[in-house]
């Protein structure tokens, strides 16, 4: 059984709409307005174009996915890279393959080729076990907003990957914003 780790290209569109819909499922029952949890196939290729999206594959089947962003989300708040879209094909949950694949993102992507020293990602308050799952793998409440759509309270997490470099940034290296809330 072999696992590989690599960039998603255009030609895995199809099966990373499969991946992400068919794990996104709580977020469409929890009514979260997020893209991923109604991406069609245009949406997943340019996200594939826009941003890095990583895939693990299992026996050459993609069953993982998480995407480093290119995108402006989180600037005004933290220049840290920010990761989205991660999921995990059902078929797969439960055999460890999501926490493979984000420990590889943030230790070989963020930490090793990007140099970073944190990542950050979001999550919704309202979702009954993200928040918490993100918090046993070592990710720390930041900032706290509410983008008044019904999806309620959002929590901005960050992950040191790189200790003595986060150790060595000088304060103030996540910015605050008015209305900032450090939870």
């Amino acid at each position: 059984m072999s696992e590989n780790y690599r960039l998603a290209v255009l030609q895995d569109a199809p099966r990373l709409q499969h991946v992400i819909y068919e794990a996104y499922v709580t977020i469409r029952e929890l009514e979260l307005h997020w893209p991923a949890a109604h991406a069609d196939l245009a949406l997943i290729q340019d996200n594939i174009h826009s941003n890095e999206c990583y895939v693990l594959e299992k026996d050459g089947v993609i069953a993982a996915t998480v995407t480093l962003s290119k995108g402006e989300e989180v600037k005004a708040v933290t220049d840290f890279p920010f990761v989205k879209w991660f999921a995990v094909d059902p078929a797969y949950q439960g055999a460890g393959l999501g926490d493979k694949l984000l420990t590889w993102v943030e230790q070989n992507i963020i930490r090793d080729q990007v140099g970073a020293a944190a990542v950050t990602l979001a999550t919704a308050e309202k979702h009954p076990w993200l928040l918490p799952m993100y918090e046993r793998r070592g990710y720390e409440k930041l900032y706290v907003f509410d983008f008044d759509n019904g999806d309620g309270p959002m929590h901005l997490l960050r992950k040191i990957v790189n200790p003595a470099l986060y150790d060595s940034l000088q304060p103030g290296k996540d910015k605050q914003t008015i209305g900032s809330s450090n939870d």
